[in-house]
């Protein structure tokens, strides 16, 4: 297939529509796979997803909010990422209420009832930034959400087969053979869709493969059979999908790969928040060769032998700190400080070290006041317009550069501030973030993306490395797996044909 520089004839973007036979099948890597390969080819690819539901949020260089999974499919991309990637995300805050950010910006609180009446009006808005994203494409790969067998949430539905038909999508379906019930799960699938939906979709692909690919040519033969589809993919399991940042906290709950890590001489622990958010930071943490990363669940005390205790962002910082105390965790955590163990609060996590939160307006649950851990003179105060920006600034402590992003509501202020964890560049003090408190071993800040930058990680490890190992190269790792991810597409999905479909659309 020749590189494409250019639309089809009538001014119609080809596109194609990835939607899934359940959650967590794979469908944001196999974009990401997909955007990376097709961009190969020389080709202006961008990613899309209409609804996204995720804490693991990003911001884009025009101050909005969108999915991280899209922000990755855009670095696939060689793009930046914008909020028309992601036009309708919802960040839980409760077991029965998100927050809806639409088009890049927070436009409401709503429950599960209230956004089912929402979303015929959000469509509009879908396709809008669907023909933004479209008019400077070759080819635009988009990803549906959860399921569309889910039938019973078809009226309004503008996550898979409602935008598909809206958008004038083909579709084809992801499944997942490595939890069971593949065959069952395609086929059943595909009868639950009407007439019209059947036909939108072209072919299907089966992810995370594991052994002899010719031992499922039988089942291969069954599915098409029986729903007339054919197989444009057996993509077997990808060892480094874990070098990539995950899309929801779903991952967390899967054990790590294997890695020989038991005497590993830096030891981190962060306790497992019920609404963590941007978990992504530790992604950068977790890949060093040195380094033990433990992320404790519930029921689990954190570990005594920590050199830092890392608490995570959070989608509702005051009930996540409830939690903690139900847990015993702020015990532990004070014992760690007392030991000498330094302890770092990331957004929410920085907010919980100072001395109260307060949420006057119930923007993130109850209005009410909440007592922090006290390690850091700070106070919280949530409300006003949320920060949404991309933030450089130097680290206080190791002098190195940092960059990355902010995304938060409400001001931190306090003595402890006077020491702020991260200088502006040019030194302009209303630009300064974060505390750091006067022994130095407790210190907090709203930057996501603080590790990523390895100069400053690498810096900061050695404050524990009994000697100074080299460190990893964060980004080119990110690099690398994505590369590898579009060799690993190239080889076992017929780029070729989902090509034909796309530009037949």
């Amino acid at each position: 297939m020749p590189p494409r520089t250019n639309k089809v004839s009538g001014g119609r973007t080809p596109a194609l529509m990835l939607q899934g036979t359940g959650s967590d099948v794979g469908k944001s890597l196999i974009v990401a796979g997909l955007c990376r390969a097709f961009a190969r080819r020389g080709m202006a690819v961008r990613p899309f997803k209409p609804q996204n539901m995720s804490n693991n949020a990003a911001v884009t260089a025009e101050g909005g909010e969108i999915g991280r999974a899209q922000a990755v499919q855009a670095l696939a991309c060689g793009v930046p990422p914008r909020a028309d990637m992601n036009p309708v995300l919802l960040k839980p805050q409760s077991e029965i209420g998100a927050q809806l950010v639409l088009q890049g910006r927070v436009a409401a609180t709503a429950g599960a009832r209230e956004y089912t009446a929402m979303k015929g009006d959000l469509l509009p808005k879908v396709l809008e930034s669907f023909g933004r994203i479209a008019a400077d494409a070759d080819l635009v790969l988009v990803e549906g959400a959860g399921s569309p067998a889910e039938v019973n949430l078809r009226e309004g539905d503008i996550a898979n087969m409602g935008f598909a038909e809206a958008a004038g999508l083909p579709v084809v379906l992801v499944a997942d053979i490595d939890r069971g019930g593949v065959i069952a799960s395609l086929i059943g699938t595909h009868a639950l869709l009407s007439p019209g939906e059947q036909a939108r979709t072209k072919g299907y692909i089966v992810n995370k493969f594991r052994g002899d690919p010719s031992l499922f040519d039988g089942g291969i033969a069954i599915i098409s059979t029986r729903t007339g589809l054919p197989c444009l993919g057996l993509i077997p399991w990808f060892e480094k999908a874990g070098d990539l940042p995950a899309e929801d906290a779903v991952a967390l709950d899967r054990p790590p790969a294997p890695r020989a890590r038991d005497d590993a001489p830096i030891r981190i622990a962060v306790p497992r928040l019920a609404r963590i958010a941007n978990f992504d930071d530790l992604d950068p943490l977790s890949m060093e060769p040195d380094v033990a990363l433990d992320i404790v669940p519930a029921g689990r005390p954190l570990p005594g032998d920590a050199d830092i205790v890392l608490l995570p962002g959070s989608k509702s910082t005051r009930a996540d700190l409830d939690a903690l105390r139900a847990e015993g965790w702020d015990i532990d955590i004070h014992a760690h400080y007392r030991r000498g163990g330094l302890v770092i609060g990331l957004c929410g996590g920085y907010q919980m070290l100072g001395r109260t939160i307060a949420d006057p307006e119930g923007i993130e649950g109850a209005p009410g006041k909440s007592e922090g851990l006290g390690l850091l003179a700070v106070e919280t105060v949530i409300g006003g317009a949320k920060t949404l920006r991309e933030t450089g600034a130097v680290e206080s402590s190791t002098g190195e550069a940092v960059r990355g992003y902010e995304i938060h509501m409400g001001e931190t202020k306090g003595s402890d501030a006077a020491r702020p964890m991260l200088r502006a560049v040019g030194n302009d003090p209303s630009g300064n973030d974060g505390a750091v408190s006067a022994c130095g071993r407790v210190m907090g800040c709203y930057l996501h993306g603080l590790f990523g930058a390895d100069g400053f990680r690498h810096a900061f490890l050695a404050r524990i490395r009994r000697d100074r190992p080299r460190g990893l190269d964060y980004a080119a790792r990110v690099e690398g797996a994505l590369d590898a991810l579009a060799g690993h597409m190239e080889a076992h999905a017929d780029l070729d044909r989902l090509w034909e479909i796309a530009d037949a659309r």
